[in-house]
């Protein structure tokens, strides 16, 4: 199993499976070309580019956000707050608990202030976070679609859920900081 190819398959599809209806998704960060490639087994328009372009976006018109290599901070948060749809998904790579936790609690509670949830998930040698407007990453999956997916090396529906399963430890430390 290759590394980038589990990091590719589940910045993608976990929020694309998440959003009940992603037709207009920005992917944002380097090497986007497998990202693109992992996107284009869904349907809608999909555009790629670096921060700037948060800046030129209408307002309200994104349902997706992938963050691939880029920190989220209070002026990009307020960038993607206005061009993400009221019903929106955001996605984007933080530090793991063995690392630096205290990373991953500042990305939640900075992402918390703005989202209805906010939940770490884990893949890989990765972490990530998704924070979503309206949709629960596991709740609310739609199996039509993580169940039909092909050609994939890592993402599966099980492996959906699973990933944001942590042990029991990791899960106190989030408990009043990750909004499920």
């Amino acid at each position: 199993m290759r590394d980038n190819q589990t990091f590719n398959e589940m910045m993608v599809h976990t929020p694309l499976c998440t959003h009940k209806e992603a037709q207009n998704v920005l992917i944002i960060g380097n090497s986007t070309e497998n990202l693109k490639k992992e996107a284009s087994k869904h349907t809608g328009n999909i555009e790629f580019g670096d921060v700037s372009l948060l800046t030129s976006k209408d307002e309200k018109n994104i349902d997706v956000i992938i963050l691939t290599d880029v920190r989220l901070d209070e002026m990009l948060l307020a960038n993607i707050e206005r061009v993400l749809k009221d019903d929106g998904v955001i996605t984007f790579k933080t530090s793991s608990f063995s690392n630096d936790s205290d990373e991953l609690k500042e990305d939640l509670e900075l992402v918390g202030r703005n989202f209805w949830i906010a939940m770490p998930f884990r893949f890989g040698h990765s972490t990530a976070i998704l924070a979503s407007k309206k949709y629960h990453p596991t709740a609310d999956i739609i199996l039509q679609r993580s169940d039909l997916l092909s050609d994939l090396e890592y993402y599966s529906t099980e492996i959906h859920h699973a990933s944001f399963v942590f042990p029991a430890g990791q899960h106190k430390a989030l408990t009043g900081i990750a909004k499920r």
